[in-house]
């Protein structure tokens, strides 16, 4: 059986990684340096995972970093609203989780619809909806931050912080939605259709697949994914601005196109972008802890990734054409 180097590369780089690391730094296989890696990982895996179905059925989305700080904003704002009639309680806290999730429905609506119904490229959509999302945390919070009561604070905490044993609760539920992610893209009938879509919609819309109605889904998808990974954030710092967020989005589209998702849709691996999330999270871990690079650096090694992924992508297709 011929090995596929471009399926089994993500996986030898993730391999490489683990090894290079604990070669520069002793501390670097340390269960609290793994925890950290991967609780924080599952911010950026649980929209990559969303982003994987819309660029599989050949969309985009600029926006996700700038509203999850939007979601994040308005979900402190509920919860501090509601403090004084429902108290400082779980049933505080949940209503700033339902803000969040309905919020992010309603967002991820909003782009799916304007690519949709308004027949808008997916790219124009989500720069503008990016800017309108920054813009609006950054007004609700008059240009510094919003914050949570220190009591919701306290009693939010273990929910970032919390977990069964040293695996705490953004890598559960992060893994969870990652098996299901993949069980979706391979044997449901949506994820056949997602990849029909982003192969040719042409062909799709002859087969009686609902084209517009299956890319909304994916748009809706990913809003909900990102209020999940806001849930799972605000406990952790407790506050939102106009910084949280920033270049969520080129980790989340790094991700996906690291794992072998194809950039023009047609092609997705949930598994892949799971990978592709790890690699990021490893090589930024890596750099800090060896002090190789400044840690401002780090969206222009991104960058390169990206770049050096759809050259590879690229070289490939050309192959398979050949």
């Amino acid at each position: 059986m011929k090995l596929d180097l471009h399926t089994l590369g993500p996986l030898v780089a993730l391999v490489a990684l683990v090894i290079l690391g604990a070669v520069l730094n002793s501390a670097f296989l340390a269960p609290a340096n793994i925890t950290n890696v991967l609780a924080r990982s599952a911010f950026i895996g649980l929209i990559a995972v969303g982003m994987t179905f819309v660029i599989t059925a050949g969309g985009l989305d600029l926006s996700v970093g700038s509203m999850a700080a939007f979601l994040a904003g308005i979900a402190i704002i509920a919860m501090n609203a509601a403090l004084p009639g429902l108290g400082s309680n779980w049933g505080t806290i949940l209503l700033g989780m339902g803000v969040a999730v309905l919020g992010g429905i309603a967002a991820g609506y909003l782009n799916g619809a304007l690519v949709t119904k308004a027949r808008i490229e997916p790219f124009i959509v989500t720069l503008g909806t990016m800017g309108i999302f920054r813009s609006l945390v950054t007004w609700l919070a008059d240009g510094g931050t919003l914050s949570l009561d220190y009591g919701l604070r306290t009693l939010y905490r273990p929910v970032y912080y919390g977990g069964i044993g040293w695996i705490t609760w953004p890598i559960i539920v992060f893994a969870i939605v990652a098996v299901l992610g993949e069980w979706t893209m391979r044997h449901s009938r949506f994820g056949r259709h997602v990849e029909a879509i982003g192969s040719n919609d042409r062909v799709a819309r002859y087969s009686a697949i609902d084209v517009n109605r299956m890319r909304l889904l994916t748009y809706v998808l990913l809003g909900v994914l990102v209020g999940l990974a806001v849930v799972l954030y605000v406990p952790r710092l407790g506050s939102a601005s106009g910084s949280t967020g920033v270049l969520w989005e080129l980790e989340a589209i790094a991700a996906v196109i690291i794992g072998g998702t194809a950039l023009k849709g047609g092609r997705g691996r949930v598994w892949g972008t799971v990978v592709g999330v790890l690699i990021l999270s490893l090589i930024d871990n890596i750099l800090n802890l060896a002090d190789l690079v400044s840690p401002y650096l780090n969206g222009a090694i991104q960058g390169v990734i990206i770049v050096l992924a759809v050259v590879l992508q690229r070289e490939k297709r050309t192959a398979e054409e050949r």
